[in-house]
């Protein structure tokens, strides 16, 4: 993309960005001659702003003669032109002194609120995902296709869940497919189980095969998220967003995406396979559900390995070069707090 666009290009685009993520209003040509260190005149701005907007970068609001960016101009801008401030002394002393080893729930919990009060936006924060291994499995037949799960984490959890399958079950067969899983895979945890599963199934009866992949995906499913895996601070901080509030079906699309804490907490799954910050401008994925919304997101760990997300949830329409060093440094103080706990 960054060939579709040369120097000059670029320059107008980064300056267009920030002057409209400052003041939010529509910016001509003659704003950008001024700003602009080019010394281009207002026709040739003329020019290459009729070839972003055709490329679509930015758009022409109906109501001004002036040009605003588009999510693709967005993503540009964020990918190629942006700068990042580093985070000044006292806002990571402010963090740093918030996210202290302590209760995991409070750590996270202190982090989303942290975010929302730094940025002025929606904090998110995924909780820790628990590895937990597997100790054993039963299974117990309730009726010709509704067989019982009872799974044993090896930290002492445990969980029931239903599973319907597609055919009856003996009691026989139940046997063998608890006694096959636990002989060969307690110990393991069930992300681990289910790639080995994939492969060993064709050696196993096929008949027992589908009921121990719905035992493990149901287990890892069970045992993988707390309750409580998603908490969202600032919510209302949204509704002094100019950009959001203007239009009442947008906003009740994005709560209804924050009522949805399931949707959420899979949609923000993505950045967990990312490495370091990651932004969703709006229509880039399904993660953000109308095109004045962005979020930015980091993954944190715990020992080392990626245990959950943060992030924060805005207008398109933010100071990026700020909220990227505070989700940052956000998600990196939780991996120490939560490290040394």
């Amino acid at each position: 993309m960054a060939r579709m666009l040369n120097d000059r290009a670029q320059a107008l685009l980064k300056i267009l960005v920030e002057r409209y993520i400052a003041d939010g209003q529509p910016v001509g040509s003659r704003a950008l001659a001024r700003a602009s260190s080019l010394e281009l005149s207002p026709a040739t701005i003329r020019n290459v702003m009729a070839d972003l907007e055709e490329m679509g970068f930015v758009a022409s609001p109906h109501t001004s003669a002036g040009r605003v960016p588009t999510p693709k101009g967005y993503r540009f801008f964020v990918d190629t032109l942006l700068t990042v401030r580093p985070l000044e002394e006292v806002e990571r002393a402010q963090i740093e002194g918030s996210l202290l080893p302590d209760d995991p729930h409070r750590v996270v919990a202190a982090a989303s609120q942290l975010l929302s009060d730094l940025t002025h936006f929606a904090g998110v924060v995924v909780s820790p995902r628990r590895r937990a291994a597997l100790r054993h499995v039963e299974f117990f037949h309730l009726s010709e296709k509704r067989v019982l799960l009872i799974i044993v984490a090896s930290d002492g959890e445990v969980q029931n869940r239903v599973l319907v399958t597609d055919r009856p079950y003996t009691p026989a067969q139940l046997v063998e497919a608890a006694n096959a899983i636990n002989q060969n895979y307690a110990g393991m945890d069930f992300a681990t189980i289910a790639g080995r599963l994939r492969g060993e199934l064709l050696d196993l009866h096929r008949d027992i095969s589908q009921l121990m992949r719905a035992a493990i995906e149901t287990g890892g499913e069970a045992l993988r998220q707390p309750a409580d895996g998603v908490v969202i601070s600032g919510e209302r901080n949204l509704l002094d967003v100019d950009d959001l509030s203007s239009d009442r079906a947008r906003l009740r699309k994005l709560f209804d995406l924050f009522e949805r804490k399931a949707q959420l907490l899979g949609l923000l799954d993505e950045s967990e396979r990312a490495e370091g910050v990651k932004i969703f401008i709006g229509g880039d994925s399904q993660l953000v559900p109308l095109d004045e919304c962005s979020i930015v997101t980091a993954p944190y760990e715990v020992d080392g390995r990626v245990v959950g997300t943060v992030g924060v949830i805005g207008p398109t329409r933010m100071a990026y070069e700020r909220v990227i060093p505070i989700v940052d440094v956000t998600a990196k103080l939780i991996s120490s707090a939560l490290s040394q706990h």
